[in-house]
């Protein structure tokens, strides 16, 4: 059976801790989808969907195992549409594990067929999140050295 997971989240924008938690899976999945998110009661999004979609593919475009794409509603939901059994999470603090493990329970409550996967993001990348990103941005900052490199924010 193939092993396939789910990476989700709103990536607003990627960051290095996602590209090194995704890059450090790969090795435990014969598929990955990296799935945006798409929270219709959610405030407007920092970037828009298309930018994000963009930068991601650009990111993994050499690598087959990967596919990039959007998705609304529940998680688990999606996982079951494309027959993934697995989703996949990166933890930079304690109460990054205290917020995913009542999410993973929730998700295996609801489907008792997907297993939630955690990697920690290592050291260097633990401060770095998206939203500080924005807030960098927000205020003139280079938020440059957190994301991929080839992504330009500014464009």
């Amino acid at each position: 059976m193939e092993k396939i997971a789910v990476f989700p989240g709103s990536f607003d924008p990627i960051t290095k801790g996602h590209e090194s938690v995704i890059r450090r899976a790969l090795p435990l999945f014969d598929k990955l989808y990296i799935a945006i998110g798409i929270n219709a009661d959610k405030k407007e999004s920092f970037f828009p969907i298309e930018k994000r979609l963009k930068w991601i593919k650009q990111v993994f475009a050499n690598n087959s195992k990967i596919e990039v794409v959007t998705y609304q509603g529940l998680t688990v939901d999606f996982c079951k549409s494309i027959g993934a059994s697995f989703i996949l999470r990166g933890l930079r603090t304690s109460a990054d594990f205290e917020y995913e493990r009542a999410i993973a329970q929730t998700n295996r409550f609801l489907n008792n067929g997907i297993e939630t996967v955690f990697m920690l993001t290592v050291p260097e990348y633990t401060p770095i999140n998206s939203t500080i990103v924005r807030e960098v941005l927000k205020y003139g900052g280079d938020a440059s050295r957190f994301v991929p490199e080839g992504i330009n924010l500014y464009e």
